[in-house]
């Protein structure tokens, strides 16, 4: 497949944690890339790598030919595509990709409010903030072949794009994947408190945990945020509990309940009424450290993802 003409413009809302580092990542690919967040400190670092910026998001999406949003919740892309008129704005011939995690029926519901000939796909991503700058996050792309054809070139530059099916499908892929990122998460304290409670000290634990059926992405890349004692704050428990509400919400569509996602859904609950909403989600960790007079810590260069760069 070709690659885009590098002379569409595309468009960037929403330089978070992962918004940035992806929206730079287009910069440097050579894309005219316009770029709009609340906070002036990120838009000042897109500019300076070569991107531009304008007034509001409304001018973004007039001024894209491909618009991504990459926002932290459903109601952060109603605020930005319906009340501040970026969905109005798009031009015929432009697509809007979401990369939002989101609620299906919220995707659709949008693209039949899209203006005539906007077409409007969905493709969150997964990978953690060393994925979004590293280029290697997976992109989860749902939409008609046409526009996932003109699209997924662009995407390209951010890591792997799979093709999970109609608007909305992305979602469901992505839900689905956070439902077990949380079910592990949720259950990798209770591996380390039951093994050092018993004897076992935690390097040959985690060691052991790494080198049989034990083994987990999140055994690797959330545990040594659990070591180091930060707990990775570049996702919240409040990020987590929303992701959950929404892979409750699909659980109507099944005949038998989620009893592992509902289980973990109340931890989540439960670290945040302790912690608070805004702290690393890997707090749902420390409730067995601090209920259990343990200590995860561990010696290692544990380096934070926010700081991973490839070698």
């Amino acid at each position: 497949m070709s690659e885009p003409a590098r002379s569409e413009t595309i468009g960037f809302i929403g330089l978070g944690n992962m918004g940035l580092p992806m929206c730079l990542n287009l910069v440097d690919a050579g894309f005219d890339v316009v770029a709009f967040d609340l906070r002036r400190e990120p838009v000042a670092e897109v500019v300076a790598a070569g991107g531009r910026t304008v007034a509001d998001v409304s001018a973004v999406a007039a001024t894209a030919d491909i618009l991504l949003t990459s926002l932290p919740r459903p109601d952060h892309v109603d605020a930005v595509m319906r009340a501040g008129g970026a969905l109005a704005a798009l031009r015929p011939g432009s697509v809007w990709a979401d990369l939002t995690t989101n609620r299906r029926e919220f995707v659709q519901e949008l693209a039949d409010e899209a203006p005539a000939g906007v077409t409007v796909m969905d493709s969150p991503v997964t990978g953690a903030v060393d994925g979004a700058r590293n280029k290697r996050l997976t992109l989860f792309a749902g939409g008609s072949d046409s526009d996932l054809d003109r699209v997924v070139p662009v995407l390209e530059h951010l890591g792997r794009v799979i093709r999970c099916g109609g608007l909305g499908t992305g979602n469901v892929v992505k839900l689905v994947t956070n439902q077990l990122w949380f079910i592990h998460a949720a259950s990798i304290g209770e591996g380390f408190a039951l093994g050092m409670a018993n004897g076992v000290e935690l390097p040959v634990l985690y060691d052991a945990i790494c080198d049989s059926v034990g083994d987990s992405f999140v055994a690797r890349h959330d545990g040594p945020s659990i070591f180091a004692g930060h707990y990775d704050p570049s996702f919240t428990l409040d990020l987590c509990l929303k992701d959950l509400g929404l892979v409750r919400e699909l659980e109507d569509s099944l005949h038998a309940p989620l009893t592992m996602t509902a289980a973990a859904h109340e931890v989540f609950k439960d670290a945040t009424d302790r912690y608070g909403r805004d702290v690393g989600e890997l707090h749902v960790a420390k409730r067995l450290e601090d209920d259990n007079q343990l200590s995860f810590r561990m010696d290692g260069d544990w380096v934070a993802p926010w700081d991973v760069t490839d070698a």
